[in-house]
């Protein structure tokens, strides 16, 4: 029997009656690791696997997590465990600590078994630009879709059944868009729900812990492992922890769901607004109440280049470390300045140096108002937006995508209302530190797309009761990719 195509509850419930033991788990997974043809992985923990399994504590055996195998990006600090970010920069760096994630889930007796490709330092949404190439989506086994980025790897690895869950990390979407394309359940918590200490920085006003799982309550039963205050993360929240499972149960009657008109009238593709459609009156049945609400068109159309005029921005500060000095490959030069030119230009992709160059632009003195501090300003009329639909509505839900996932060839029209608002909208729950969660609505040709809900920050409890709902409705839960297209 396959273990890693079960829940969280499911295994957990086999390691109790003694069908199945953590080492068997690690095993299988592994197995599966190695058999990968979707290019997930970076490094598989083989060896590290197996010693940390003769690690586990019986004690705690009654842990949900306890000796079960999970995936972690690559851009997470592991202990003396490669970790490259997905780049020619960081090859054979390897941490002499972990991240605040890892530890915690290794102190509820999970178990790392690789490290998951991704897009160079989690820069990009396609899944394409890490130094190992291409992810492909597990649900097209003729290879020529995508699974998305920058959590590509992350998301394949339980999109195959490989594992039941996954670590990623969201700073745009990077999870719930992944998601999306592969019939899972992202969820990125609120902004300071969960320590970021050895998560590498990306844009650090944006970056988010995230993960992935393939329900709802696998969902929650991470939170409550993840989430707290960590003093190691300054930016952590002191706001309690709740048992994020306690209202999973709970009645969606009465509830205020707001679907935002001009993200709707953005989407062209029918299949995704029949669905769509389809659940919003399921909803209403069970006595939601789901009305359309307007949002500036301008404003939505903003979301996007504000973004990236801010993460890029960020992410020159943040990685102005990478110089061939400190870390990584050295290529050679007569100066600190000749070697950090040569190193730099040679290790990053065309994609992190032209981020890198927006990003530079943004902050140069000269530019400052014009560019960096006119996108805070946007960002912040951006939040505001929001802020007031969420003065009279419980959630926001809308298509997570306009389409299902694209081909590894495709272009779009990156002006266009589709991409600009519908392929690009869900940014705004990290420019407000909302906790935002994916989760399948249907499929068109064999290929999955999901639906997305936002919700008050730290009112994740609250997301999640109506995320379970709407799973109830469609009955799109643990699915894995079998036979694709």
């Amino acid at each position: 029997m396959k273990y890693m195509n079960l829940s969280i509850t499911k295994i957990h419930e086999a390691i109790l009656k003694g069908e199945v033991t953590p080492l068997e788990l690690v095993k299988e997974a592994i197995e599966a690791c190695k058999k990968d043809d979707n290019n997930s992985f970076e490094y598989i923990c083989e060896k590290e696997a197996i010693e940390r399994v003769d690690k586990l504590d019986e004690s705690k055996k009654d842990s949900l997590l306890y000796g079960i195998p999970v995936v972690i990006k690559d851009n997470y600090s592991t202990k003396d465990i490669p970790t490259t970010g997905s780049s020619n920069m960081l090859n054979g760096y390897v941490p002499i600590f972990s991240s605040e994630v890892v530890l915690r889930l290794e102190k509820a007796g999970a178990i790392v078994v690789a490290k998951a490709t991704m897009d160079e330092l989690a820069m990009g949404g396609s899944g394409t630009t890490g130094h190992l190439g291409i992810t492909y989506n597990p649900w097209d086994k003729s290879k020529t879709h995508l699974i998305g980025g920058s959590s590509c790897g992350s998301a394949s690895s339980v999109a195959a059944g490989i594992v039941p869950f996954s670590i990623g990390s969201d700073t745009g979407d990077s999870v719930r868009k992944p998601a999306s394309y592969g019939a899972l359940v992202g969820f990125k918590p609120s902004w300071g729900r969960i320590s970021r200490f050895g998560l590498f920085p990306f844009a650090t006003s944006l970056d988010h812990v995230a993960y992935f799982t393939r329900n709802v309550e696998d969902s929650a039963i991470l939170l409550n492992v993840l989430a707290g205050r960590d003093d190691k993360d300054f930016s952590s929240s002191f706001k309690p922890v709740e048992d994020y499972t306690a209202r999973l149960n709970e009645s969606v009657k009465g509830k205020k769901i707001a679907v935002i008109k001009e993200i709707m009238d953005s989407i062209s593709n029918t299949s995704i607004k029949e669905a769509f459609n389809k659940n919003i009156a399921a909803l209403k049945n069970l006595g939601a109440i789901v009305e359309p609400v307007s949002i500036d068109h301008k404003l939505l159309k903003a979301i996007y280049p504000t973004y990236i005029i801010i993460s890029c921005a960020e992410s020159t500060s943040n990685n102005a470390n990478l110089d061939g000095v400190k870390f990584g490959p050295r290529e050679s030069g007569e100066s600190f300045e000749e070697i950090m030119t040569n190193t730099r230009s040679k290790g990053f992709s065309r994609l992190i140096k032209r981020r890198f160059v927006i990003g530079g632009y943004s902050l140069l003195k000269e530019n400052q108002d014009e560019l960096f501090v006119r996108a805070q300003k946007c960002r912040r009329l951006i939040v505001d937006a929001f802020n007031k639909v969420f003065e009279k509505y419980d959630a926001i839900y809308c298509p997570a995508s306009p389409k299902v996932a694209p081909l590894v060839s495709s272009d779009s029209d990156a002006l266009s209302d589709e991409y600009l608002i519908a392929d690009n909208y869900m940014a705004f729950a990290n420019m407000g530190g909302f906790p935002s969660i994916t989760l399948p609505l249907g499929f068109e040709d064999n290929l999955p797309f999901g639906g997305n809900l936002t919700g008050k920050p730290f009112d994740e409890s609250g997301v999640l009761s109506i995320a379970k709902v709407i799973e109830n409705c469609t009955g799109l839960k643990d699915l894995v990719a079998k036979e694709g297209k």
